[in-house]
């Protein structure tokens, strides 16, 4: 069986580089499932620079909307890592448009819940890790726009699903990692 390992932290935090060495150290053959997309020339530039940073016997896949499949596909002895459900859920949102529609959190909410839930139970299945990043953004300010209130409150539910889900996570600041304690039997988290 394989672990689920989560890796969450503020922007800049350290979380990306700290999950690359979890999975260097796995001693497995890693896959770099990848959600992020070029939506601009900056985006762009930036995606080539992680690439090219990351070992070359890595293979990296794009999976921006369908992760829990781009992950079932993946060789079941591999590490995967997955980086990162921030953006994952962002481009889930934006599919939305601003402002969502009536209704469409919710819908999306239920959405993300099934493929996360998917995603974890196929994780702890794999026989190799999974290792999810994603971004915390339960420290910051409340967000001035109703469209950033609502990433803030999908992708925060969606990260305590991750770290319920995970046999182990990690909180990154300032790049320190704080592991966090085991996932204790608890009430619903919404």
């Amino acid at each position: 069986m394989g672990d689920v390992w989560f890796v969450t932290g503020g922007a800049r935090s350290g979380k990306s580089r700290f999950a690359e060495q979890l999975a260097a150290s796995s001693g497995r053959d890693v896959v770099y499932v990848a959600t992020m997309e070029p939506s601009d020339d900056e985006l762009a530039q930036r995606i080539a620079r992680h690439r090219a940073e990351r070992p070359a016997a890595w293979r990296t896949v794009e999976a921006p909307r369908e992760l829990a499949a781009a992950v079932a596909a993946q060789p079941p002895g591999a590490c995967v890592l997955v980086d990162c459900l921030s953006l994952w859920v962002s481009n889930r949102l934006l599919e939305l448009g601003d402002p969502p529609p009536s209704g469409a959190l919710d819908a999306l909410d239920a959405r993300i819940d099934g493929e996360l839930g998917a995603l974890l139970t196929h994780g702890g299945q794999r026989g190799g890790p999974l290792v999810l990043v994603s971004n915390e953004v339960g420290g910051g300010v409340v967000p001035e726009h109703a469209l950033g209130r609502a990433y803030r409150d999908v992708l925060g539910r969606a990260n305590q699903r991750a770290a319920a889900g995970a046999a182990r996570a990690w909180l990154l600041v300032a790049g320190r990692a704080l592991e966090l304690p085991a996932r204790e039997a608890a009430p619903d988290q919404r």
